[in-house]
């Protein structure tokens, strides 16, 4: 099972203010977080338990689209991997540990 959505991370975003001044990138935890939310979006009866791994490849600008791909290897298994592309490149890569239900 296979999910995308695309995303933008605006210029006045709070985080953006000291991380760079003149030469602003994205700061990682943003970026995470985006994903965190497509995962919501995504299954909305799941929580993360874990994010198991993350690579950071390459630095994402304020207002650059990108999209956010989760894949699971089985039906129901725990671990969900992600990646986020900038047209064709991955900037970011993992895998998150999810549970089923609110518990």
């Amino acid at each position: 099972m296979n999910f995308e959505v695309h995303r933008t991370i605006d210029a006045d975003h709070p985080s953006l203010l000291g991380h760079f001044p003149g030469a602003p990138v994205v700061p990682g935890v943003v970026i995470l977080d985006e994903i965190v939310a497509a995962l919501t979006e995504w299954r909305e009866d799941s929580r993360l338990t874990a994010i198991r791994a993350v690579k950071f490849l390459a630095p994402l600008k304020p207002e650059q689209p990108f999209s956010i791909c989760f894949s699971v290897s089985k039906e129901g298994g725990g671990d969900v991997n992600f990646c986020c592309r900038m047209e064709d490149r991955v900037i970011v890569e993992g895998r998150l540990e999810v549970c089923s239900g609110t518990k």
